[in-house]
């Protein structure tokens, strides 16, 4: 057997840990000096490097520097690897968001150096989604480098091997069996570690590098494998991840799925940045979508280039440190001023855009009315509530949608605490990618008196409409029932529960693996009946630990069977975690997680997993000849769940001490160090009772809504070529349109991105008003697909993520 060793110099630099950005800025300048210095030194060493924007810092910075680095690219010996703008979290970002790593960053490095990475690398990252090996294919790139979970916390055949998603898709990954760094001085240890793990003929590779705040191979790194090449009967070898994988050769076993755990406490740690980007991912394709429709019908404003400099923000903050919530404290002061960026622009693009739009749909003149347009973002029609502030207005007033029927509305109380303020609340039927008009219009009469938003006189605590009725406990504020009626069939086996208990593991939760413990008492309990109209009631539950307050609103909307929630919580504990309890009656549980482009399966074992937009636990009430029922919990900035004992625990929070690393342990009740999650947070959930059918697709959908809710406008009335109500876009089916954007290349075209939801084979139709056309597509089950529109053409043809026809 030839013992082959690929050495492979690197600098693992994280631009945001227990420094802020500029340090890691300057750190990047400093390392990349270095290295160039080391290759005029030593005519046989090849650096490896990922992370994209470190090479628009110094394209910005440092045009000689760049210019050098673009000389050794060319000359082969700096390698681009890795394809994305950072190296993000792997389990938290979108779908889209994962796409956007890939298609900003490798037109990039096409663009400025003539080369796109071949090889997906991750090497820090804290678990790898199952849903990686499609996107990395989509992108450009079949093979994969990352470390996290090592051995000790997971089990695999060999160190290289085939990688498989859910849907099949496969990429050749390399697991680093012990560092991607090294010490500045000899590394005889660590190549020999390395060298007793190869068992074939393939080798193995071995990184070395001074690394996490940057550095790079020193002399003594690189003059020490020069000393060692050849002994013991070991071949090393300067080398790079390509040359290593191209050599690769033989039947490889097969790992299948998500590489989980490792720092499982990385999915609920600081709420605030979890929640910035889940708002900025959907606010961002939002913005994108209506920009690309108002330009094409009513010759808006092309925004492309500020749209991508936000995606650059959120890209970068997806880094894995920055996003898994383990910087320091600082560090969340400058992610909370770059997504604040990205949703400025992200807004101020959708309100444009809408603007144009609504100027040229026809809305009537109607003596005292108040006209509403009502917009959907998603490319299925929908049913959702609405809500916008207005003034209260003395009489009564009917709601009318565009074909003149009469729609429920409700008065609500208004955000602020002003006399003459109401807010108007609704559900509206919007078509796809579309619009609907509403007009508020007064009833006659003599004279119009003031209608106060009447007290609720009965304070049941039940939730009930013609789909589902759900009870609390009035004492303790938990649900004690939740019927789905059309089984009539209890979901609950126990009352649902509010659980906080002792977390002193540190930032990452390194080693442990299930959050739980002995509940804490709740101190005091309120309930009460805030709202109870024609189209909603709601309950609010307020509940209090200590110095801390959990409030939720729990709303029904008449026509809805899903229960909305609203929480907020005002927290003020230390290294505490923060869950909610579902314990559910159903047998034979199947529990599924939306995952990037899809879902994944989990076990039932108590374990602390990733999750997005949603988690659903299924099953049979009695027997498993009966019906299945489930329980779906959506939810607008949260990324955690575990499951045992047919019971749902959803992660809130935790709040351990920032950037607190294992094996420091910080003494009960500092004060030198700040906490995480000490302050007021907001988030939406949704219950979803359900039966069998097509449920995976319905949750993608109310998960969507969720989180890229329809925007409701006021206007005025004006003569318009658009009709009332119109749909845009439709997609039939278990497809979801993930994205609707101008092309890069500035040809005018339109790029759709689109997902098979269900895993099933499906035939999707694409009626497209906005270019004037319809197309059908065959969709593989769970199949990710990059359409191109050229509307002046009439012309589809499919591209890769990069806009780009397949290799």
């Amino acid at each position: 057997m030839d013992r082959k060793l690929y050495m492979i110099g690197n600098a693992h630099l994280d631009p945001v840990w227990l420094w802020r950005w500029q340090d890691g800025y300057e750190a990047a300048r400093a390392t990349f000096r270095s290295v160039l210095e080391r290759m005029k030194e030593y005519p046989d060493f090849i650096f490896t490097s990922a992370a994209v924007c470190y090479y628009e810092w110094i394209e910005h910075s440092d045009p000689a520097m760049f210019e050098e680095i673009r000389q050794r690219v060319q000359e082969g010996r700096w390698k681009m690897v890795g394809g994305w703008w950072i190296q993000p979290d792997c389990n938290i970002p979108s779908g889209e968001s994962f796409a956007r790593q890939a298609l900003v960053a490798q037109r990039y490095l096409k663009e400025k150096f003539g080369v796109m990475a071949r090889t997906g690398y991750n090497v820090d990252s804290f678990g790898h989604s199952g849903a990686l090996p499609k996107i990395l294919r989509m992108s450009g790139m079949d093979r994969y480098v990352y470390m996290r979970p090592g051995i000790h916390e997971r089990a695999y055949p060999a160190w290289t091997f085939r990688w498989q998603s859910p849907e099949g898709e496969a990429v050749t990954a390399f697991r680093i069996p012990y560092e991607y760094c090294t010490w500045p001085d000899a590394i005889a240890a660590h190549v020999d570690r390395c060298a007793n793990e190869i068992s074939d003929d393939n080798g193995m590779m071995c990184f070395y590098g001074v690394g996490n705040h940057g550095g790079g191979p020193t002399k003594k790194n690189i003059e020490s494998i020069h000393a060692l090449d050849g002994t013991n009967g070991v071949s090393l070898r300067l080398s790079d991840p390509d040359a290593f994988f191209d050599q690769v050769k033989g039947e490889l076993p097969v790992v299948g799925g998500d590489l989980l755990h490792h720092a499982s406490g990385c999915y609920a740690a600081h709420s605030g940045v979890k929640r910035w980007n889940r708002q900025a991912e959907n606010r961002l394709v939002t913005a994108e979508k209506w920009a690309t429709a108002a330009g094409k019908l009513c010759g808006g404003r092309n925004r492309h280039e500020e749209l991508t400099a936000a995606w650059k923000k959120v890209l970068f903050n997806q880094f894995h440190d920055i996003l898994a919530g383990t910087s320091i404290c600082e560090a969340y002061d400058d992610a909370r001023q770059d997504f604040g960026y990205a949703l400025s622009v992200a807004d101020d693009v959708t309100n444009e855009a809408l603007q144009v739009l609504a100027g040229q749909i026809e809305v009537p003149f109607v003596e005292g009315a108040q006209p509403y347009v009502v917009f959907n973002p998603h490319a299925f029609d929908a049913r959702m509530p609405v809500q916008i502030e207005m003034a209260d207005r003395k009489g009564e007033f009917l709601l009318l949608d565009s074909e003149g029927n009469q729609v429920p509305w409700q008065k609500l109380t208004a955000s602020a605490a002003a006399n003459g303020r109401a807010r108007l609340c609704f559900v509206a039927e919007v078509p796809a990618m579309g619009w609907a008009r509403y007009l508020l219009v007064p009833v006659p009469c003599e004279e119009p008196v003031a209608v106060p938003i009447p007290e609720v006189e009965d304070q049941t605590p039940v939730l009930e409409n013609d789909q589902v009725r759900m009870e609390l406990d009035g004492t303790t504020g938990e649900i004690i029932s939740l019927v789905l009626k059309a089984t009539g069939e209890e979901l609950l086996r126990a009352p649902s529960g509010t659980l906080i208990f002792e977390d002193t593991s540190d930032t990452w939760s390194h080693g442990k693996f299930h959050f739980t413990g002995s509940a804490e008492p709740i101190d005091s309990v309120r309930v009460r009946v805030v709202a109870d109209g024609p189209v909603q009631r709601t309950i609010r539950v307020t509940q209090t630990r200590g110095m801390s307050r959990i409030i939720r609103d729990y709303t029904l909307y008449r026509e809805l069977p899903q229960v909305y929630i609203r929480v907020r919580v005002d927290w003020r504990e230390t290294q505490k975690c923060l869950k909610f309890a579902y314990p559910l009656r159903m047998n034979y549980l199947h529990v599924r997680a939306q995952a990037p482009f899809g879902y994944a399966d989990r076990e039932l074992d108590g374990e602390e997993y990733p999750m997005q937009e949603w988690v659903d636990a299924s099953g049979c009430t009695s027997g498993m000849e009966t019906r299945p029922s489930g329980l779906a919990i959506l939810n607008d900035g949260k990324y955690a769940y575990d499951a045992h004992d047919r019971t749902l625990f959803f992660t809130v929070l935790r709040s351990p001490y920032y950037a607190n690393h294992d094996p420091k342990v910080v003494e009960p009740g500092s004060e030198e160090y700040p906490v995480v999650d000490q302050e007021r947070q907001e988030f939406g959930m949704v219950l979803l009772p359900h039966t069998d059918g097509q449920v995976m697709a319905r949750l993608d959908e109310e998960a969507a809504l969720l989180n890229a809710p329809m925007t409701i406008l006021p206007e005025y009335a004006h003569a318009g070529t658009l009709p009332p109500k119109h749909s845009l876009l439709h997609v039939s089916g278990s497809v979801m349109l993930d994205a609707m954007k101008e092309a890069e290349d500035g040809s005018g075209d339109v790029i759709l991105h689109l997902h098979e939801t269900a895993r099933h084979e499906t035939e999707a139709k694409l009626s497209m008003p906005l270019f004037g056309m319809e197309t059908e597509w065959h969709f593989a089950p769970g199949q990710l697909r990059v359409l191109r529109i050229a509307p002046q053409e009439k012309k589809v043809t499919e591209n890769n993520l990069l806009e780009m026809t397949f290799f």
